[in-house]
């Protein structure tokens, strides 16, 4: 169990800081230069397939283990099935949302070039793909207190009242 939790810390700081890495570079792109924006999106796509994408299936993979061969469960606990469904809400809004805009606007820039940049799609894409990064690093943050905290469980004082 012990290695589990490494394990599953470890891929969880993966995840986690290749998404704020990713949401920092996109935050510091100057659209008004092309070979910036072009460099920015493709560090973010090698980050995003190489980092957050193991971080993310490698958590996923870890809280199956948890759920199907550990006493934790998926939802013997509410906070651990809270925590389960959430992070499935933020790996769907990661590959739906922000990898397909993201993919999107590389395919942008390398079709139209310089003309990408002004292109009101890809900068409508680049403000929806920023708010979805901030959804998943909130979420995330979220995740950390519940983790900690573990809420919504029965106290031992109040179990033997009962």
């Amino acid at each position: 169990m012990k290695w589990l939790k490494i394990i599953h810390v470890f891929l969880v700081v993966v995840f986690f800081g290749g998404i704020l890495s990713s949401i920092v570079l996109n935050l510091h792109i100057d659209f008004t230069k092309y070979d910036e924006s072009y460099l920015g999106y493709n560090n973010m796509i090698i980050l995003s397939d190489y980092i957050v994408r193991l971080g993310a299936v490698g958590t996923l993979l870890i809280g199956f283990v948890y759920g199907f061969f550990t006493n934790w469960g998926f939802f013997k606990h509410r906070w651990v099935g809270v925590k389960f469904v959430l992070y499935i809400i933020q790996t769907i809004v990661g590959i739906f949302i922000v990898d397909e805009l993201m993919v999107r606007n590389m395919e942008m820039l390398e079709e139209q070039r310089e003309m990408a940049i002004s292109n009101p799609t890809f900068i409508q894409n680049h403000k929806v793909m920023q708010s979805a990064v901030f959804f998943q690093i909130t979420v995330t943050i979220f995740i950390f207190v519940i983790s900690y905290l573990k809420p919504w469980r029965k106290k031992k004082v109040q179990a033997k009242q009962s």
